[in-house]
């Protein structure tokens, strides 16, 4: 098992890479004077999923690679992930996101300065966390809900696969992914499903991720930021937690 020390250290480093390729692709395509401005939807994609394999990679020998409290709580809820370790997975996924925050911003911080100076300024917030295109708290709760159980019930499901259960290995300990192999595919589902899924609220599908920058973003001293939209704020947290708990139900009605 994966001992305290080794949790938090993997799960700030991991988060914290996920959240720098997050926030950084969406930084790249939305700030003006980034080489990569107007890219879209699918470099967007591509950039979440590239950062989770990037972030997961890293984790997993250390903390299993969670990197997102929507995966440990389905995780727990399923079996796999020990309760008493779930506060632990969650305090060090909130402090990476922050940091990864933080480092996304200082990677674009000169075109962050050029984009409040600019005559059509773009605003910041959703370089660092989700919103919706429709706002409909109802429907937006449901989407994030779905989306999840799109992320987390395919994952709990990976290890019954290769015919082992969640983290079960023999002489290994490989967390929630099953196989090492297993975090591309991770990766790539997360594509998808912002391919798919991610048009109506942006596809948070991960407290952390959604949370922890929208507070480095109403803490940073960014120019002409605007608002940090506190009042949808929940939304991102409930619907993926909502989710994770749904997957692992699932999972245990089924095996």
């Amino acid at each position: 098992m994966y001992s305290n020390g080794d949790i938090f250290v993997g799960e700030v480093i991991g988060t914290a890479l996920l959240i720098l390729f997050g926030a950084g692709v969406c930084a790249a395509v939305t700030l003006h004077y980034s080489k990569a401005r107007a890219a879209g939807w699918v470099v967007i994609a591509f950039g979440w999923g590239l950062g989770v394999l990037a972030g997961a990679y890293t984790a997993a020998p250390l903390s299993g690679g969670h990197l997102n409290p929507a995966v440990t709580l389905g995780s727990a809820v399923a079996g796999g992930t020990e309760w008493s370790k779930v506060p632990l997975y969650m305090a060090a996924q909130m402090v990476g996101a922050l940091i990864g925050a933080v480092l996304a911003w200082a990677l674009y911080y000169a075109q962050f300065a050029a984009n409040a100076e600019a005559d059509k300024a773009q605003p910041t917030l959703g370089i660092f966390s989700t919103a919706p295109e429709v706002r409909n708290p109802a429907a937006n709760l449901v989407t994030e809900t779905i989306a999840t159980m799109g992320l987390v019930l395919p994952l709990l499901f990976f290890g019954q696969n290769q015919g082992i259960g969640i983290g079960q290995v023999p002489g290994a300990d490989v967390g929630v992914y099953g196989s090492g192999i297993n975090v591309l595919l991770v990766a790539l589902l997360v594509v998808g499903i912002g391919l798919s899924l991610g048009g109506p609220t942006g596809y948070a599908i991960n407290p952390a991720r959604d949370l922890g920058p929208r507070i480095a973003h109403a803490l940073l001293p960014i120019p002409n930021k605007g608002t940090s939209d506190w009042s949808y704020a929940w939304i991102p947290v409930a619907g993926p937690l909502l989710g994770a708990v749904l997957s692992g139900l699932v999972f245990n009605a089924v095996f």
